[in-house]
């Protein structure tokens, strides 16, 4: 009986084993969000310059995204201003619509007076600064004609940039309920929803293509022609409630369905994170688990060199050459690689060659003339263990790459050796095919 006992014991401490590994095993992203205790559903951290991920949290839950969806109604005035189809200075007269929503109780807004007219200018920075939803719709209606119209073009973008885990449904990030009966798309009660994942590659795109807009994000105070002064909402901005040395922007959200949300981004020394916490449980805690997110990127990683300028990939140092002086070409890195990392890290990462094929013959070589600086390919590095988390944009990233080139010329031999060397060679087949026969009649 004692015996059984142990048995059965030992299948129920197996069985418990099991239950843990499995329990941890699909959620590893997830683990050292546990370790850094965050407040919130979801949060995700990336390094600026690469696109590197470095932390995230439930980065593919899809949540409500609130106002932090005015990140896009952003990137589509700015870009329709790139574009010239507006111009910061054109005027646009507001509507009845427009003036109701603006007064509407409960909303994020500055007053718009209807019949008046507003540059595109300042209704940006109602919009940017203040998060004004009617501001924010007006610009829709000027860059779209509609706002329907307008919504459209939000998710055909977030197609373009790569997003998944997205639904816009108006412009603004409001419950359809609060749009006073004049909801652009979805149910009367849709919100915008994305992911961490979603809402922190559309805060890359923007500030990679548009890094103007962090002028207008770190404005801690927007100054009105009504004459009043309203605060930004991002209270980590220098002399506000959560200052935090570094940030300068960028946009945060609320309602009841998402929660309360903040995408962040700071710079010190030059270098530049940007984070997403969502659904965190009050309007402080955004700010305070964003805090935890920054400090963990500031004080655990720095820049590290990963390869040095003319580095040689061991066992391809060098390329064969045809109709050359020379029969190969040494090859090095054109510049230098480097990247975030935690301290100790380095080893885990290798050099990856990648040439280029059209620059090749059948048989691997290069065809002279090779001229020295010549681009034949590019090294990128990758991880060496299972924890990297990638990058925000993919596997591929051309930030962490760098060009390989030729380390000297190569010059064409002429048509006269080109020639012996062709007849010598012909000669050479031919003695080994005699040579080849002689040998067998023995």
């Amino acid at each position: 009986m004692n015996y059984y006992r142990k048995v059965l014991l030992f299948v129920a401490m197996l069985i418990v084993c099991f239950a843990s590994v499995t329990a941890v095993g699909p959620h590893v992203a997830n683990a050292e969000g546990d370790s850094l205790g965050i407040n919130a559903e979801a949060a995700i951290l990336l390094d600026v310059k690469t696109g590197k991920i470095l932390y995230q949290k439930n980065p593919d839950e899809v949540l409500g995204v609130a106002s932090m969806s005015k990140m896009m109604t952003e990137y589509l005035v700015l870009e329709a201003i790139q574009n010239k189809k507006i111009s910061w200075d054109q005027k646009v007269t507001i509507n009845e619509y427009v003036h109701k929503l603006s007064a509407a109780p409960d909303l994020s807004n500055v007053g718009l007076t209807q019949g008046e007219e507003y540059s595109v200018k300042e209704l940006y920075q109602a919009m940017a600064i203040f998060s004004g939803n009617a501001a924010a719709v007006a610009l829709a209606e000027t860059v779209a004609g509609t706002e329907k119209n307008f919504v459209t073009m939000m998710n055909k973008k977030a197609n373009e940039l790569g997003l998944k885990d997205y639904n816009f449904v108006n412009s603004t990030g409001l419950n359809n309920e609060s749009l006073l009966g004049n909801q652009p798309a979805g149910g009367p009660k849709d919100e915008n929803v994305m992911s961490a994942r979603a809402t922190a590659k559309l805060a890359y795109q923007l500030i990679s293509n548009y890094p103007e807009v962090i002028e207008t994000a770190k404005t801690p105070k927007l100054k009105f022609r009504d004459g009043k002064e309203y605060p930004n909402f991002n209270w980590m901005l220098p002399g506000l409630i959560f200052q935090y040395e570094g940030v300068d922007g960028l946009k945060t959200g609320s309602t009841d369905f998402a929660g309360y949300c903040f995408t962040s981004t700071a710079e010190r020394n030059g270098q530049r994170y940007l984070s997403v916490v969502m659904k965190a449980s009050s309007k402080d805690a955004r700010f305070t688990e964003t805090r935890k997110v920054l400090d963990y990127a500031f004080n655990n990683f720095a820049k590290e060199k990963v390869l040095s300028k003319h580095y040689q990939v061991k066992g391809k140092k060098s390329l064969p050459v045809v109709k050359g002086k020379g029969d190969k070409v040494e090859i090095y890195t054109k510049e230098p690689i480097s990247m975030v990392m935690k301290s100790g890290e380095k080893d885990s990462y290798k050099p990856v060659l990648v040439l280029d094929k059209k620059k090749l013959t059948k048989d691997g070589e290069l065809t002279a003339p090779v001229k020295k600086g010549e681009k034949v390919g590019y090294v990128t590095i990758k991880s060496t263990n299972g924890e990297d988390l990638g990058f925000i944009l993919g596997k591929e990233n051309k930030n962490l790459q760098v060009d390989v080139v030729a380390a000297e010329n190569v010059e064409r031999s002429n048509g006269f050796v080109l020639m012996m060397r062709g007849i010598g060679g012909f000669f050479g087949d031919v003695w080994g095919s005699v040579s080849s026969s002689v040998k067998s009649w023995f």
